[in-house]
């Protein structure tokens, strides 16, 4: 497994990552992710964080290498849980646990309550708003959560929940990333 990232801030910074190929999986940039957690510098710290659609993991370790309190990474592919495993180890990174599983069905389970939640499906999927619903509809998010969300920058973001507000977007590439947050 030749592929690795860098963990860019926190307790772990300058610490790699190993992640698998697999289609669809494409870490999030050093420059976007820098960017994200910038926004999210005030939210992070002692939170409780859910990544969908972790893949290599890197904005779920980033979290918690930022201070969050836990860190719920659901993976459907079990050589990127594997991967995402052997990094907790070689971390140890306690507060992060993995669950492998579709996001579909992990979100129509008993919810729990995350302050901050990272969207980072595979593109032209179609998955972003749907998951943006079911968190919403089924109770997983906060009162004030904040919801980051990237996509292929050809995505038209239509139909998101309307308790949502968006706070800031940007494009890098061929990657467009967003910050929402759910009010009341």
């Amino acid at each position: 497994m030749a592929n690795k990232l860098r963990i860019i801030g926190g307790n772990w910074r300058s610490r790699c990552i190993n992640f698998i190929d697999a289609p669809g999986l494409r870490p999030t940039p050093v420059r976007v992710r820098e960017t994200a957690f910038n926004w999210l510098r005030n939210d992070i710290m002692a939170s409780r964080c859910l990544d969908l659609y972790a893949g290599s993991g890197a904005l779920g370790f980033e979290a918690a290498s930022r201070g969050a309190k836990s860190v719920t990474q659901v993976e459907n592919n079990p050589l990127a849980c594997i991967a995402l495993k052997e990094n907790i180890g070689a971390l140890g990174a306690d507060q992060i646990t993995i669950i492998q599983s579709d996001v579909f069905n992990y979100l129509i389970a008993e919810p729990q309550c995350f302050e901050v939640v990272f969207i980072d499906p595979p593109f032209a999927m179609g998955f972003v708003v749907k998951t943006c619903h079911l968190l919403e509809d089924r109770g997983w998010l906060s009162k004030h959560a904040k919801i980051y969300v990237e996509a292929e920058k050809s995505l038209i973001l239509q139909g998101m929940p309307n308790n949502w507000q968006q706070l800031k977007n940007k494009i890098a590439g061929e990657v467009a990333y967003y910050l929402f947050e759910r009010i009341g």
